[in-house]
Order: structure tokens, then C-alpha cells, then sequence
């Protein structure tokens, strides 16, 4: 937060940097802004359309749902929500939100047709969203000159696009801090991650935080991402996590919604291994997910689990869970304790401080990039530092120059409650310029 003072100190296990203080009062005036009148409907929001001058503005925000592999719908129906709950109260800069929503599908085909569609319908921004197929959709935002703000972080060229805002740290952050955590106190690593092209970015990052703090490098073991069970995969990652008899191993399963059906195999074939612990990711596991799998008797127990938000109890997510309760209180996708969904709030939260700063006229992508690039520096109540976004930023030289926050959080499973390891935030910057991404 600007002007907030920052402690370097060190979280369990070693992994130190730059602390942000996460527990937060409540949000400014602006960020509280109105909430109220539950409309039914999906895609866009009904009696809202295209325009200019005073007539409504346009975005779009996609995720995969009803998929065999991850799905993220808590992100478009909090979307849809908070259209809602923003015009109920004067919209954004006193005009109406029009949110489009689309289903990515898992599959490159289907996000490229989502961006066409934005395209097409004149969105003024893709906002809040989450694909694996960056190539496909990228290059569609890209030739039309559309912003992508606030992605979910999962591909690497969302921090390398010139049209990318990004909110978070992505993967990059999550892997590299939860590397650094995991380098004094386990031996022998596996991490157990999807056999795609966004899965082949993930040993590097983990190793960037392991090999900075010691380590020796992770086993990389590739799993089909859409499997049913992985029985023959939990057995070869405990079997190399119990290497070095005299170290306790981690396994470190990041396969996004299957992490819970391998955690399912993982149980059955850990009676020869009690030693070995895990961790992992937030959008990998929740605490509906430690809940699931046995609480204070699972195989989370004792886990280290980085993320890149306060945990959802933080006061700085009153305003979110406002929308929630008065605008998506019976959709059971939109959970407040989902990344995605803080993701699509936190965009959000973007989008409206940009509107305002344009002090009206017309809305268009030309004038919404034109305030991201030309300085503009957004609150977001505490939930993450100040966001502003530079081309050549502070990981340029590693490959990511649009990756301005780079804090992330660490949470330990304790008696069955995913809960903060250690108050406050740090920072991953030097941990991920050492990452090796060639």
C-alpha cells in the first residue's frame, strides 16, 4: 500500500523478503460504492447495450466451466454480479456496466472465439478472466487493441503482453514463494503438474525459490490434467519424495481443479509413506478442498499453501462480500474464499478507479490503455500493493515486464483450517529473477 511501511522479516521455512501488512481496515468510500437489486439473467446484463458518450460500457469477462479439466465459473457470474450491484447505484462514472460473458471451454479454439466476440460487441476490456490459451486469445485483443485486465495469471504471457494488466503474480509469484518455504524444512520435492504447455513454465518457478534457498532442484513429474485418478501418479511421486531416508520429502501436486482427485490417490497409497507432507497453491486447493479430504486427519495437515491475497476472513474484503450477499447470494460458483473470484473483484475494482480517472466522455480501449500506461496508480483497499503498470518493469530482465505485484501470502493447514502462516506479505522479486525460464 502506498505510504504503508514494509518490514523485512521472514516467514517459516526460510522465505524472506518485503512484508505488506494484510489485515485492513474497511475499504474507502469509493471502493464501498452501493450495492443492491438481485436481476436474474446470464451473459450480458439485461437492458444495458453498447455506446458512447453517456451510453453504457462494454466489457467482457470469460473462464472455462462444465469442463473435464479446471473450471473457473465463480468468475463470470461474479462478474455478472457486480454489474448488477454497480448499476444499481449509478454505474461506473454514472454509466451503466454491460458485462459479456463466454465460455472458454479448456480448449484454444473457444477463447479465440470469446476475444472475437468481445471484439465484435466493443468491449472496452476483457476484465477479470481466466485461459490457458493465451496464444489463441492474446493475438485477437492484441490486433483490436483491447486490454486484458486482472487474468487469472496462468500463462506466462500474461505478464508479457504490452495490452496485460495483471493483479497478481500469477504462478511466477505463487511457485517462487512456496519453493522458498519449502527449502529448509523438506528433502527430496516433486511437483506432480499438468502435461501442458502452461504446465511446462511450473518446475522452473518452484525451483527459482527451492535452488535460492539451497535446494537441491524439484523431480518434475507430468500428470494428464483431466484425469480420473492418479494412483500410479501419487505412488512415483512418494517413491521419489522418500529419496533421502533421513529428510522428510513434500510432494507438491498443482493441477489446478484434479488436485483433489489426486489428493484421493495420494491417501490411498501414503499408508507406506506417513512421513512425506504436502503443499501447494491457492486454486489448487481451499479450504473446501482440506475440508474434503479429512481436515485435521488429511493429507493437508501441516501444509504450506502460498497465495497471493489476505486471507478471506481480512476486512479488506468487506466490499466483495457486500456484492455477494445482496447480488449473488444464491449462486453457489461465487464463493468469497475463491481466487478467481477475488481476481474478478480485484479487476474490477481496476476497471472502475480507470473510469473515474478519465472524468467522462467517451469510454473506449484506446482511453482505458491510455490510462494504464500513462501512470495511473490504483487502490485496492490493502488486498494487494498499489498497482501500476510499466512495460519494463522489475522483471523485465527474466521475461516478465508486466509483473508488477509480486507479494504473495503464505498459509499453513492447522487442526484442519487453512489459516496465515505469518502475518503480512512478501515480496518475490529477487527469488524470481534468479528463476531459469529458458
Amino acid at each position: 500500500m502506498t505510504g504503508r511501511r514494509r518490514n523485512r522479516s521472514s516467514f517459516p521455512s526460510g522465505l524472506t523478503g518485503r512484508f505488506r501488512p494484510t489485515r485492513t481496515g474497511a475499504l474507502t468510500a469509493g471502493a464501498l460504492a452501493a450495492c443492491a437489486s438481485l436481476v436474474a439473467g446470464c451473459g450480458v446484463v439485461p437492458g444495458v447495450t453498447g455506446g458512447s458518450g453517456d451510453d453504457p460500457i462494454t466489457v467482457m469477462t470469460w473462464a472455462p466451466s462444465d469442463t473435464g479439466a479446471t473450471n473457473k465459473p465463480g468468475m463470470p457470474a461474479f462478474a455478472r454480479a457486480y454489474a448488477r450491484w454497480v448499476n444499481a447505484h449509478g454505474g461506473l462514472g454514472g454509466r451503466k456496466l454491460n458485462v459479456l460473458t463466454c465460455n472458454d471451454r479448456n480448449e484454444s479454439v473457444a477463447a479465440a472465439k470469446c476475444a472475437r466476440r468481445a471484439v465484435k460487441e466493443g468491449a472496452v476490456a476483457v476484465v477479470g478472466s481466466y485461459s490457458q490459451h493465451a496464444d489463441s486469445f492474446f493475438p485477437v485483443l492484441e490486433g483490436a487493441g483491447i486490454p486484458y485486465i486482472g487474468g487469472y495469471g496462468i500463462t506466462n504471457t500474461e505478464f508479457t503482453s504490452p495490452l496485460s494488466y495483471p493483479v497478481n503474480g500469477g504462478q511466477p509469484a505463487l511457485l517462487a514463494g512456496l519453493g522458498s518455504a519449502l527449502a529448509e524444512d523438506c528433502g527430496p520435492v516433486t511437483l506432480v503438474r499438468p502435461d501442458t504447455i502452461a504446465g511446462d513454465q511450473l518446475p522452473a518457478l518452484l525451483d527459482s525459490g527451492l535452488t535460492g534457498g539451497g535446494h537441491a532442484p524439484t523431480h518434475d513429474q507430468r500428470a494428464r490434467e483431466d484425469a480420473t485418478e492418479y494412483d500410479g501418479d501419487s505412488g512415483r511421486a512418494l517413491r521419489q519424495a522418500t529419496a533421502e531416508p533421513s529428510r522428510e520429502g513434500c510432494v507438491v501436486p498443482v493441477l489446478g481443479d484434479r488436485t483433489g482427485t489426486f489428493m484421493d490417490s495420494f491417501r490411498r497409497a501414503r499408508g507406506e509413506y506417513p512421513e512425506v507432507r504436502t503443499a501447494t497453491v491457492l486454486g489448487s486447493v481451499d479450504q473446501s478442498a482440506v475440508n474434503a479430504s479429512g481436515g485435521a486427519s488429511g493429507p493437508y495437515e501441516g501444509a504450506y499453501v502460498t497465495g497471493w491475497y489476505p486471507e478471506a476472513d481480512d476486512p479488506g474484503w468487506a466490499g466483495m462480500k457486500k456484492v455477494i450477499q445482496e447480488e449473488a447470494f444464491g449462486d453457489n460458483t461465487v464463493d468469497a474464499t475463491d481466487a478467481g473470484v477475488q481476481t474478478t473483484w480485484i479487476a474490477y475494482t481496476v476497471l472502475r478507479q480507470v473510469v473515474e480517472s478519465l472524468g467522462g466522455g467517451a469510454v473506449s480501449a484506446d482511453r482505458v490503455t491510455l490510462a494504464l500506461d500513462g501512470g495511473l496508480e490504483v487502490g485496492t483497499g490493502g488486498l494487494t500493493p498499489a498497482l501500476r503498470w510499466e512495460f519494463q518493469d522489475k522483471l523485465a530482465s527474466v521475461g516478465f515486464p508486466r509483473l508488477v505485484n509480486t507479494e504473495v501470502t503464505l498459509q499453513v493447514v492447522r487442526q484442519g483450517r487453512l489459516v496465515s502462516a505469518r502475518e503480512g506479505a512478501v515480496d518475490t522479486t529477487r527469488t524470481l529473477r534468479t528463476a531459469d525460464l529458458t
